[in-house]
C-alpha cells in the first residue's frame, strides 16, 4: 500500500487520534512553558481583535459584509496561534477527547485550562495596553474599540452562553480542520471559513473579549465592569460546553468511542 499524497487530508477517525495525541503533549508540557505559550496566544488572538477593529472602523459594525471581511481579518490569530505554535484555551476544549478516553487525568486538563487561561489573559491585556500607548486608540479606531466593549458589557448571561457555545463549535472544527491538512496553507484555508463565520455571526470567544474590554478601555469606555465581568463568565462558559461538548465529546464517541469500550 502506497504512502497517500502530501496533498491529501488526513480521514476524520486519524484526526481524532492525532488531535487526542496532541492532547496528551499538551497536558504535560511544564507549567512555565504552558504559560508562555498561553501569553503568545492571547497576544496572536489579540493582534486578530485589533485588526476586525480596525477593519469595522468607518462601516456598521452589526450586520452586512463587512462583518465577513471582519472575519477574515480576525482569522488571523488563529492562524498565527495554530501555524506559529501557542496554546489558546478555547481551542484545548479539544483536550476532552484525550481525558474521557483517560489518557490524561481531569486534574491534568484542569492544570492546562487554568494556566493557558491566564496566559491567554496576561498576552490579551498586554497587548490592549500597548495599543493604548500606540496613539492608534486616539483616532476613529477608537470609537469603535469603545462600541465594541460597551456592546460586549450589555450581553445579557445566557446569551453570552449560547453565544460562547457556537462560537467555539466553530473554533475547535476550525482546529479539527487543521490536523486534517498537510501543508501550511491547507491550514490556513481550513481556519479561515469558521472563524470568519463566527465573528460574521457575532458569536462570543473568550480570549478575544480579553483583549476588547481592556482595549475599549484603553479607548476611553466608560464600561460597566459587572457586565464585562459576566460576559467572560458566561462567555467562557459556553466556550467550554460548545467545544468540549458539542464537537470534543461528540468526535470521540464517533471515532474513539468503540476503542475506549474495548480497553
Amino acid at each position: 500500500m502506497t504512502d497517500p499524497s502530501p496533498l491529501d487530508a488526513h480521514k476524520p477517525a486519524v484526526i481524532a487520534e492525532l488531535i487526542e495525541s496532541a492532547g496528551v503533549a499538551k497536558a504535560h508540557l511544564p507549567v512555565k512553558q504552558m504559560l508562555v505559550l498561553g501569553m503568545l496566544a492571547g497576544a496572536f488572538i489579540g493582534f486578530g481583535a485589533a485588526a476586525y477593529t480596525m477593519v469595522m472602523t468607518g462601516v456598521d459594525p452589526t450586520y452586512g459584509p463587512a462583518r465577513f471581511l471582519g472575519g477574515v481579518v480576525f482569522s488571523l490569530g488563529l492562524i498565527l496561534v495554530v501555524v506559529g505554535g501557542a496554546e489558546l484555551f478555547t481551542g484545548n476544549a479539544l483536550m476532552i477527547m484525550a481525558t474521557v478516553d483517560r489518557k490524561i487525568s481531569v486534574r491534568d486538563l484542569l492544570r492546562n485550562w487554568g494556566v493557558v487561561y491566564i496566559g491567554n489573559l496576561i498576552g490579551a491585556v498586554g497587548l490592549a495596553i500597548a495599543f493604548g500607548f500606540s496613539g492608534l486608540l486616539d483616532t476613529p479606531m477608537g470609537g469603535t474599540a469603545v462600541t465594541l466593549a460597551n456592546a460586549k458589557a450589555e450581553l445579557p448571561f445566557f446569551q453570552g452562553i449560547v453565544r460562547g457555545a457556537l462560537c467555539n463549535a466553530l473554533v475547535c472544527l476550525a482546529v479539527w480542520l487543521t490536523f486534517a491538512a498537510r501543508t501550511v496553507a491547507g491550514k490556513v484555508l481550513a481556519i479561515l471559513w469558521p472563524i470568519s463565520g463566527f465573528v460574521l455571526l457575532g458569536l462570543e470567544h473568550s480570549v478575544a473579549n480579553m483583549f476588547f474590554f481592556p482595549q475599549g478601555w484603553a479607548a476611553g469606555a466608560d464600561m460597566n465592569m459587572g457586565g464585562a465581568l459576566s460576559n467572560m463568565i458566561s462567555v467562557t462558559i459556553g466556550n467550554i460546553l460548545g467545544g468540549g461538548g458539542g464537537v470534543a465529546l461528540a468526535y470521540q464517541f464517533a471515532y474513539l468511542g468503540q476503542q475506549t469500550g474495548s480497553k
